[in-house]
């Protein structure tokens, strides 16, 4: 039910919604009930906002909104945390959700892509869920984040190393830290794979790895020692033959026998930190003319080689530990790389051949 009366010179539009009035008072009377009529559309929509409630700042909605999500994983919290702290909520943070406007959210999105792409994509990702869940609370009547393609991460293609480059990035490494190298590239691990493999992990009888922990440092600096995130990121990979012997001289000189010591660690014996790690890495890829490589681009070589054997999608995926095919299809350029090799082969096997004219052929035969 909505009403609209004078009030002096003014007009006095008044709604009822959830057994209670809600009025304004406006200049004119098509104003007063242009309003109203605003008013009942939305509470027969199911889309109204208590005016009071819409007053929260988007900094307060979200910290709230962060601060209950018990289901997120450390890292993933600390991630959340930084990019409203650093790219949010200095431009958000004090503004009502409904004057939060899908113009503002363009505008800011695009000056942050100009320079950190990659950071806008998962800023505008969060900012995003923050409004949704601000819309399932009756808090935003509607999501504002509506930037075509904002949310999409185009990383650019990553670099790969040669064989002949992982060998020799294998000796520039210290003598502790060679089997990472090795693992990485030969066995795909991720830097929390490497992190967290222990001695009862490998078996060298079998030569196989099994991926049962990962090892991380969070921005807080504490060790965060867990499971993989996924049943697809718990599993076992044989370890090529050329890995082995490297492998077995690793344990036997700087694994300890527990079998819950670790495979990677200082060179006092104690467990590496990432940063330690990353320093040798810095300093290996300079040396052979490459410092464009992260460690975990030789995760990425080792599953081009593997798709360039012609492996399939679901062989990819089960020695990555993806859990689904779109992230091992990105290796797939392999073996389309391999397939024109196959192509120019052929070409020359056919440019190479003499061929006998039909008329000549028959004539032999008729003789």
């Amino acid at each position: 039910m909505a009403s609209v009366k004078r009030r002096g010179s003014a007009w006095q539009a008044t709604v009822r919604v959830n057994g209670r009035e809600r009025t304004k008072t406006l200049r004119t009377r098509a104003e007063a009930e242009t309003w109203a009529a605003e008013q009942t559309t939305a509470v027969a929509r199911g889309t109204w906002i208590d005016p009071k409630v819409a007053k929260v700042t988007l900094g307060t909605f979200a910290k709230t909104w962060l601060a209950g999500r018990h289901d997120l994983a450390v890292r993933t919290a600390e991630l959340y945390e930084h990019l409203l702290d650093r790219h949010i909520l200095p431009t958000f943070g004090k503004t009502p959700l409904s004057r939060v406007t899908p113009s503002a959210v363009r505008s800011w999105h695009a000056g942050i892509a100009l320079e950190h792409p990659t950071t806008a994509a998962k800023a505008y990702r969060l900012l995003s869920q923050v409004c949704r869940a601000a819309v399932t609370d009756r808090v935003l009547a509607e999501n504002p984040c509506r930037v075509k393609g904002a949310a999409a991460e185009h990383a650019p293609e990553r670099p790969i190393a040669s064989i002949a480059e992982v060998g020799a990035l294998t000796d520039a490494m210290p003598d502790h830290l060679r089997a990472a190298v090795l693992l990485a590239a030969w066995c795909q691990l991720r830097r929390g794979e490497l992190l967290g493999l222990r001695r009862r992990d490998i078996d060298l009888l079998h030569g196989t790895l099994t991926v049962a922990q990962t090892r991380t440092v969070t921005m807080s600096g504490a060790t965060l020692e867990k499971a993989p995130k996924t049943d697809a990121g718990a599993r076992t990979v044989a370890i090529p033959a050329n890995v082995l012997p490297v492998l077995t001289r690793h344990l036997e000189r700087f694994t300890g026998p527990d079998p819950e010591a670790l495979i990677l660690v200082g060179e006092k014996g104690g467990p590496i930190r990432p940063q330690v790690l990353e320093t040798a890495w810095q300093r290996a890829r300079a040396s052979i003319g490459r410092p464009e490589l992260r460690l975990h681009d030789l995760r990425h070589s080792g599953l081009t080689w593997s798709a360039a054997t012609g492996a399939s999608i679901a062989e990819l995926m089960r020695r990555a530990g993806h859990a689904s095919p779109a992230a091992a299809l990105r290796y797939q350029h392999a073996t389309d790389d391999r397939d024109r090799a196959l192509a120019a082969a052929l070409a020359g096997l056919a440019g190479a051949a003499t061929v006998v004219p039909i008329s000549a052929s028959s004539a032999a035969v008729g003789g």
